[in-house]
């Protein structure tokens, strides 16, 4: 089990917050750190003929929305 979680946190590193602290902030980075994720899988899967480009580019967009939408309902540029 331990050697699961290993690989776990190998392959999804999270970095530690450290800018200025909110709630909206602090949820906001773990928003990013997951469609930073994300999108290297999609990068690599694509790299390796596993989805086609313009798939890539759909799921990428939709995440990027996914973001947006995070961004704007936390009020961070309030």
């Amino acid at each position: 089990m331990e050697e699961r979680q290993d690989i776990h946190n190998f392959i999804s590193q999270k970095y530690f917050y450290r800018g200025v602290f909110t709630p909206q902030n602090l949820m906001f980075n773990a928003n990013l750190q997951e469609f930073a994720t994300r999108v290297g899988y999609i990068c690599n899967l694509q790299t390796i003929g596993k989805i086609s480009t313009e798939d890539a580019y759909k799921q990428i967009n939709e995440l990027w929305q996914q973001v947006e939408c995070s961004y704007l309902e936390l009020g961070i540029e309030d």
